[in-house]
């Protein structure tokens, strides 16, 4: 293969994707590198996707041990207790993805991601963190934003029957339909830090309070020192204070971010796999939006709660003068 053109092999397994998107499109699809780091739920879900879907290689990190908690929402992970000893949760989601299609090349890389330099990220197309903290967030973000190539950025968090979606895409063009022809489109897309410092009361007045509840339940855990998924509902008096704080520093009515949703946020630490799957399923579309260059892309935050069972898509922005 050069690089350029699909395989006969390829042409064949991926038939019905080439007939919905073009032949183009997967050849996009067929030479990008995805960077997933995080394998709980959801972030499993989308490797899945995309691994079916026919992306160049996909590179696991987490190098947890596997524990109940995690085999609740990994259908990965064989229940074959004798296969654990000594493998990390993404050597054993690796020999499980590769079933999937041999045909794209997964690996694993070992380490704490927020260490690694600039270059590392240099040879991926597209970056997905699960479950981080904000610290690793906004430190991953702003290394993908100094190389001279674009990279895609996307943070993925469910909590229980909760979940968020946050996508940079730096300055992204892709192509439209306008009627008979095809028009070419700009998105301008803020970093996750830039997004997240925009005051609060500044934003739209019917804001998801999803947006809100997460911005403070990741601000606590960040004080805290806690991982995502750390904390339970006994932290909830903490939780209420930090809310005050955070709502008075921003001219904001505390009754937007309910105890009941953020009581909902502190127990979730179990994601709820009919979520994971809806979500992974939404982020793989979007990320295959963002190799492929067709279709509207999401601008730049996505919230689901079950709930309701409602999408919602925010695009928090500072806007321009």
């Amino acid at each position: 293969m050069n690089g350029e053109e699909l395989t006969e092999q390829e042409t064949a397994l991926y038939d019905r994707q080439i007939r919905v998107w073009g032949a183009d499109a997967q050849r996009r699809l067929s030479k990008s590198h995805i960077l997933v780091s995080g394998l709980k739920g959801t972030a499993i879900e989308f490797c899945k996707n995309i691994v079916l879907a026919g992306v160049g290689s996909v590179t696991l990190n987490d190098d947890r041990i596997v524990t109940e908690e995690i085999l609740s929402a990994n259908f990965l992970i064989p229940h074959d207790e004798s296969v654990y000893s000594g493998k990390s949760l993404a050597e054993l989601c690796c020999d499980s993805l590769k079933d999937f299609n041999p045909m794209v090349r997964v690996s694993v890389e070992k380490g704490e991601l927020s260490n690694f330099d600039v270059d590392f990220f240099d040879k991926f197309d597209v970056v997905v963190l699960s479950s981080s903290t904000l610290s690793t967030k906004i430190s991953v973000n702003e290394k993908c934003r100094k190389l001279l190539k674009r990279i895609a950025f996307y943070a993925v968090d469910c909590r229980d029957s909760c979940a968020e979606i946050f996508v940079d895409l730096q300055n992204y063009i892709y192509s439209k339909k306008q009627g008979d022809e095809a028009v070419e489109c700009l998105l301008e897309y803020p970093s996750f830090e830039e997004a997240i410092s925009v005051p609060w009361r500044s934003l739209p007045r019917r804001v998801s309070k999803l947006y809100l509840a997460m911005r403070v339940i990741e601000k606590f855990e960040e004080l805290e020192s806690r991982i995502p998924g750390e904390s339970s509902d006994s932290d909830l008096p903490k939780v209420q204070k930090l809310r005050k704080q955070l709502s008075e520093a921003q001219s904001l009515d505390e009754s937007q971010i309910p105890d009941s949703l953020l009581e909902r946020l502190l127990e979730g630490r179990i994601e709820f796999p009919p979520v994971s799957a809806i979500i992974g399923g939404i982020l793989g579309q979007e990320v295959i939006k963002a190799l492929s260059g067709k279709g509207d892309p999401l601008k730049n935050f996505f919230f689901f709660d079950a709930t309701d069972g409602k999408g919602i898509i925010e695009d928090i922005s500072k806007q321009k003068p």
